[in-house]
């Protein structure tokens, strides 16, 4: 079960980073369009992304054992440039969240999603390289995975249909420092354990 725990504490943390795809899923929720099928794709391309980086990642770190350091050093560095991303954000504050116009159709709201979660780069590096890296450690790696993939679960059908509860949290700036500054924090704690682990 810790596998799983860690699986899912790391999903989650990499995944709550507001991106262009959770902002987008954000926005779909407020304005009550397409919420189930957006939240669907997004979730549902995660748990690709994340079994793609689980099985690769740990095939590839057998077969080149140094690979797993590396990854290890490459993660850390990019949680720490993430995790001060999110704290500049937070120092410097932001835009309230509005929901805006919609996309219209279903068919432009997929279209939408999808290029957001498989056109965006970092999608590889935090959901396949980073969580395949870290798996590769877990003593359970396919629980780790399954942690993962709830996580994303778990997160995307919340901010999809919580969004309308949340909207009156998100139309001041100041929340959105104080999400900012807490996704930066658990950033460099994770980078801090694959330092040191």
């Amino acid at each position: 079960m810790q596998s799983v725990f860690a699986g899912y504490a790391l999903g989650l943390s990499l995944i709550v980073a507001i991106g262009s795809q959770n902002a987008f899923v954000l926005r779909q929720g407020l304005r009550g369009e397409h919420v189930l099928p957006v939240v669907l794709v997004c979730a549902l391309s995660d748990a690709l992304l994340i079994a793609g980086g689980v099985a690769g990642m740990g095939a590839l770190v057998r077969a080149a054992p140094w690979l797993e350091g590396a990854m290890r050093l490459a993660g850390a560095a990019f949680l720490i440039a993430y995790g001060l991303r999110s704290l500049w954000s937070a120092w410097r504050g932001g835009a309230a969240m509005t929901a805006g116009r919609g996309v219209g159709s279903l068919r432009a709201a997929l279209l939408t999603c999808l290029a957001l979660t498989w056109l965006n780069p970092h999608v590889y590096l935090d959901t396949v390289l980073l969580l395949g890296a870290v798996s590769g450690e877990a003593a359970w790696p396919l629980g780790f995975g399954i942690g993962a993939v709830t996580a994303s679960f778990s997160f995307f059908f919340a901010l999809g249909f919580g969004a309308r509860l949340l909207a009156p949290v998100f139309e001041r700036p100041g929340a959105w420092r104080v999400l900012d500054a807490g996704i930066g924090v658990t950033m460099w704690l994770i980078a801090a354990g694959l330092l040191l682990g």
